[in-house]
């Protein structure tokens, strides 16, 4: 398995729409040192602002990692998240690279572009990408010990998911509704 630095959090929190009206209650019950990639890619410019302001706020006095995918220009956070298409270097150094890869052809193009943590889905069926075929166990444990960065389990992957999924070589683990379904009460371990 690829080293990881101290401090990169091995659980993650994945927002989008669907968690808008218990997103703050969620992120504020996360444990610390849990990491939250900000995504909410359909918001405007301006209400995408306030929300990445109002959980900075938050990461801040919980102990958590703020990531964002696409920042809006000022935006300011730990880390920055690239989706699957992205083709680009981030425009300035982040202290934290994450990015969203389902093949070995994406994991590449990351890795070029500068990733840290390369978040693997979907692992299981789930309802984010109802359309796009599960690695499974095994598919996943084969993708993520060929690669060279530590690997993060997303895509129907919970708490009880992920340590089936450690030995195979996931070094964390990511969720939408995981979270939500599970109030957010507990660490990955």
């Amino acid at each position: 398995m690829a080293r990881a630095r101290r401090g990169w959090p091995r659980a993650w929190l994945m927002t989008d729409e669907r968690l808008d009206p218990q997103l703050e209650r969620i992120a504020a019950a996360l444990p610390r040192g849990t990491g939250v990639v900000v995504r909410h890619r359909s918001l405007p410019p301006a209400a995408r602002i306030a929300l990445v302001a109002r959980l900075k706020a938050l990461a801040r006095r919980r102990g958590l990692v703020l990531s964002v995918a696409d920042p809006p220009p000022g935006v300011r956070a730990d880390g920055v998240h690239l989706g699957s298409t992205v083709r680009r270097r981030p425009l300035r150094r982040w202290p934290l690279v994450t990015a969203a890869v389902h093949d070995r052809r994406e994991a590449a193009r990351a890795i070029g572009l500068g990733a840290h943590v390369l978040f693997v889905s979907p692992v299981f069926a789930t309802a984010s990408h109802p359309r796009r075929a599960p690695l499974g166990p095994l598919r996943f444990g084969l993708l993520a010990r060929a690669l060279p960065r530590p690997v993060v389990a997303l895509g129907g992957v919970d708490r009880r998911r992920f340590r089936r999924l450690e030995p195979l070589g996931a070094w964390g683990w990511a969720a939408i509704g995981a979270w939500a379904a599970q109030k957010a009460s507990a660490p990955p371990r």
